[in-house]
């Protein structure tokens, strides 16, 4: 095991971090992508540093293979744009740069430091931007050149003992972003990490601080808990510690009026966990349909006509997931898909304006543009 010291204030050597080997880690080399391996070493050969940073360094640690790695370095985003063609800079205020390789992205942030506190946007270094992060389970380095892990905050030996445990002050931590308290809930399904009672207490108390969340966040957490394989576990942290009302509060309400409705939803929680874990690559409308399906079987008129029974059913669903906003695509989708497992198949009408081709693939006469358009009805019965 080695040390890592920092100067301090005077000049004079102070302990800050611990450093452990490969020996002591045992992360595969394997598990980690070549493309993220070049972005690091060539950062490294322009003179900056740079790690693998967050829950990528977590997953290594406990054996699994990450599927993002996220990668911190000195460099400004400007700079890191320049030394690579194949990336972009993304946010306003809080500028991180995307670097493609094919369809993967590799999220590459500047450390951040603690002069505007644990949110602000200002450039620092690796001393400051750990005590941003927000668990010790988080807040570790890894440099995949050296295969060493850095950890400043004990993270590895709390890995190891399964606690969960901010880094942020406990009364800051949810304060300054409550999406926090959400992912303490996926961290600790997917690590086996104990939220302790204390922590445990504060997100009760503060759940309400969720209430002004943006929707575009809540569908983000919420999309990445149905991606996950945990779905049930997770949702069933949120609901012990008051969270998942301000996710899916109508889904909440009818958790708590009916104990049917709740063993249901559960099962179809697990269902979708079951698929997820197949490998399948499944679309996020299919996701959903798992998410509505109770719903369905209660709304949906199946005598009724197809379309007005389309139409009432899409209603409810969209603001039974509120304030959930997924592509309004998916979400059809997802609506076709439970009214067809129920007895009851809707065919989706062809986006407007799409061209038809004959076999030649020439525009057809009359149709994408030439001659008279005919409209087209939103949904259409395949009965």
């Amino acid at each position: 095991m080695l040390i890592r010291y920092s100067p301090d204030a005077k000049g004079r050597a102070i302990r800050k971090a611990v450093i452990y080997t490969k020996k002591e880690h045992n992360i595969p080399r394997q598990y980690i992508d070549n493309d993220a391996i070049r972005i690091i070493t060539h950062l490294r050969n322009n003179g900056f540093d740079a790690c693998i940073v967050g829950g990528a360094v977590r997953d290594l640690l406990i054996g699994k293979k990450p599927k993002d790695i996220d990668i911190v370095t000195n460099a400004e985003p400007a700079r890191i744009k320049r030394l690579f063609r194949n990336s972009r800079i993304i946010g306003k205020r809080f500028r991180l740069v995307h670097i493609f390789f094919g369809d993967h992205i590799y999220e590459v942030s500047t450390f951040r430091s603690l002069v505007d506190g644990t949110t602000g946007n200002v450039f620092g270094t690796m001393d400051e931007d750990v005590r941003r992060r927000d668990f010790t389970i988080n807040a570790l380095y890894y440099d995949p050149l050296k295969e060493q892990v850095i950890d400043y905050v004990g993270g590895v030996k709390d890995i190891r003992n399964r606690k969960l445990v901010p880094v942020i002050p406990l009364a800051d931590i949810f304060q300054d972003d409550p999406v926090r308290m959400i992912r303490a809930a996926k961290y600790s399904v997917s690590t086996g990490c104990v939220i302790p009672d204390k922590v445990g207490k504060v997100m009760r108390k503060q759940s309400h601080l969720l209430q002004p969340v943006s929707p575009s966040r809540l569908t983000e957490e919420l999309i990445k808990v149905l991606h996950s394989g945990r779905a049930r576990d997770t949702i069933t942290m949120l609901l012990r510690y008051d969270l998942f009302m301000y996710l899916q509060p109508a889904a909440c309400s009818f958790i708590d009026d009916s104990e049917d409705f709740a063993d249901n939803y559960r099962k179809s929680l697990e269902e979708l966990d079951a698929l997820v874990a197949s490998g399948e690559d499944i679309r996020l409308g299919r996701k959903l349909a798992y998410l509505i399906t109770d719903l369905v079987q209660l709304v949906a008129d199946w005598n009724g006509h197809p379309v007005e029974v389309y139409t009432n059913v899409y209603r409810e669903c969209r603001r039974f997931i509120m304030p959930m906003n997924p592509p309004r695509t998916e979400l059809e989708f997802a609506v076709r898909h439970c009214l067809k497992e129920g007895g009851l198949p809707i065919r989706a009408a062809r986006p407007r304006g799409k061209k038809r081709t004959g076999p030649d693939g020439r525009d057809k006469p009359g149709e994408g543009g030439q001659g008279r358009r005919r409209k087209k009805a939103p949904i259409q019965a395949s009965i």
